[in-house]
C-alpha cells in the first residue's frame, strides 16, 4: 500500500470518529432536553434518512469530481452540522444535517477505493478501512462517554470559560460537540491531500429525471446481479441489524449491568473492536472468490445475541459483546469488497455505493423504526433482543439456503 492510502485511511478515520462521537453527544443532549426514549431511534433516522432520500444523486456526485474534494465538501457539511446543534437547533434536525454531508461522504469514501486499488488488493483494503473504521468506533464511543461523565467534562468546562466572553458552553454535551467540531476540521484539511485520481464513470447528465432514471437502473442491475445479490442483501441486512444493536446495548447495560448512560456508551466500543478482530481474520483467511462461504458465520452471530438475555456480569458481557462483533467483522468485510468488486465493474464505484448505501439506510431506517415502535410500546428489553437475533439469524439462514451452493456464479 502506498502513502496515498493512508492518507486515505486517516481522513476516513477522523471522520468517522467525529461521527460515532457526535452521536453520544447528540443522545446526552436530547436527554438534557428531557425528551422521549423513542428520540433515540429517530435522532439515528434523522441521520439515514439523507442516505435514502439522495442515494440516486450522491453516487453521481461522487463520481463527478475527484472523489478527495467530494469527501472535503461533505466534512464541511458536517461540520456545519456541528455549529447549529451548538447554537440551539434541536438534536434531530442538526443531526439530519450531519446525515447529508454523511450521505455525500460514502461512495467516495468507498468508491475510491476501487479507483486507487486493483482488485486483488481490495478485501485487505476493506480490512484495513473497516478496522480503522472499527476503530473510530470504538474510540468515537470512549470520547463521547467521557466528554459527557460530569466528572470529566465539569473541569474541562472551568478551563474553557473565558473571562468577559459568554462561548454558550455551558454543559457536557455541548463540550462534546465542540471538541468533536475541531475533529471534523482536522479530517478536512487531511482531505485536501488526498490523491486525485482520473474521473471514472462520470454521469451523461445532471438531470434530476436522469439520475433517478439511472439510479434505479444500477439499483437494478446489482440485485440482478448473483454475486451483487447475496453481498448486497448481506450488507443490508448486517448494517441495519449493527446499528439497531448499538441501541440495544445501551438499554440492555442499563438493565442488565445497571449501568448509567456514559458507562453503556463505553461499553458498545467492544463490539467494534471484536468487529476490527473479524476484520484482520477475514483479510488473512478469506479471499475475494471465496465470500459467500462466510454467510453461516452471520447466522451464528444471529444466535450469539441471544445469549446477551441471560448474562448479567459485566466480564462475560464484553466478551459476549467482542465475540458477537468478531463474526459481523469476518463475515461483513469479504462481502462489502465482493460487493465493490462487482458494483465498480457493472456501473462505477460511486454509483454502486449509492445503491449499497440506499439498501443500507433503509435497512437501517426500518429496524430502527421497529426498536422504536418497541419503546413507544414499552416492550421489555429482552423480548426485543429476541426478536432482533430470531431475525437476523433467520435471514441470514435464509440467504445461505438460497446461495450457499452458487458461490462461483458471477465470477466467470
Amino acid at each position: 500500500m502506498n502513502p496515498g492510502f493512508y492518507i486515505i485511511l486517516t481522513a476516513q478515520f477522523l471522520s468517522a470518529l467525529a461521527d460515532n462521537a457526535l452521536l453520544f453527544a447528540a443522545i446526552a443532549l436530547l436527554k438534557d432536553l428531557n425528551s422521549p426514549a423513542w428520540h433515540t431511534p429517530l435522532l439515528q433516522q434523522s441521520f439515514i434518512i439523507s442516505y435514502i432520500v439522495l442515494a440516486p444523486f450522491v453516487g453521481a456526485f461522487a463520481d463527478s469530481l475527484p472523489k478527495g474534494r467530494v469527501m472535503f465538501i461533505s466534512n464541511v457539511i458536517k461540520l456545519a452540522g456541528c455549529l447549529v446543534m451548538l447554537i440551539g437547533i434541536h438534536p434531530l434536525l442538526a443531526y439530519c444535517l450531519v446525515g447529508l454531508g454523511a450521505a455525500a461522504y460514502s461512495p467516495a469514501k468507498y468508491g475510491i477505493l476501487t479507483e486507487y486499488l486493483p482488485p486483488g488488493q481490495l478485501v485487505k483494503a476493506n480490512s484495513w478501512m473497516e478496522g480503522l473504521t472499527v476503530a473510530a468506533i470504538v474510540l468515537g464511543a470512549l470520547v463521547g462517554g467521557l466528554l459527557i461523565t460530569p466528572s470529566i467534562s465539569n473541569p474541562m468546562l472551568l478551563w474553557w470559560d473565558v473571562p468577559l466572553i459568554d462561548t454558550g458552553i455551558d454543559t457536557p454535551p455541548e463540550l462534546a460537540i465542540t471538541v468533536i467540531l475541531f475533529i471534523y476540521v482536522a479530517a478536512a484539511l487531511f482531505n485536501l491531500y488526498i490523491p486525485k485520481m482520473a474521473i471514472d464513470h462520470k454521469a451523461l447528465s445532471r438531470s434530476p429525471i436522469f439520475l433517478i432514471l439511472d439510479f434505479w437502473h444500477c439499483f437494478k442491475l446489482l440485485w440482478k446481479d448473483p454475486l451483487g445479490q447475496v453481498s448486497l442483501a448481506v450488507t443490508t441486512l448486517f448494517w441495519g441489524a449493527g446499528a439497531t444493536l448499538r441501541l440495544l446495548v445501551l438499554g440492555w447495560a442499563s438493565v442488565a449491568l445497571n449501568y448509567d448512560f456514559s458507562a453503556a456508551a463505553k461499553l458498545t466500543a467492544w463490539v467494534a473492536i471484536g468487529i476490527a478482530i473479524g476484520s484482520v481474520l477475514a483479510a488473512k483467511f478469506v479471499k475475494l472468490e471465496h465470500s459467500v462461504k462466510v454467510l453461516p458465520v452471520g447466522i451464528a452471530m444471529g444466535l450469539a445475541v441471544l445469549l446477551m438475555i441471560p448474562v448479567s456480569n459485566s466480564t462475560l458481557a464484553i466478551a459476549l459483546l467482542i465475540v458477537i462483533g468478531a463474526m459481523g467483522g469476518y463475515f461483513v468485510v469479504p462481502m462489502n469488497a465482493l460487493l465493490q468488486h462487482r458494483g465498480h465493474l457493472l456501473m462505477g464505484g460511486g454509483r454502486s455505493i449509492a445503491v449499497q448505501n440506499f439498501n443500507e439506510n433503509l435497512s437501517i431506517f426500518c429496524m430502527l423504526g421497529l426498536y422504536g415502535a418497541m419503546q413507544l410500546l414499552d416492550i421489555n428489553i429482552y423480548f426485543i433482543i429476541a426478536v432482533f437475533g430470531l431475525l437476523l439469524s433467520g435471514i441470514m439462514a435464509a440467504l445461505y439456503k438460497y446461495h450457499g451452493h452458487d458461490q462461483d456464479k458471477g465470477q466467470r
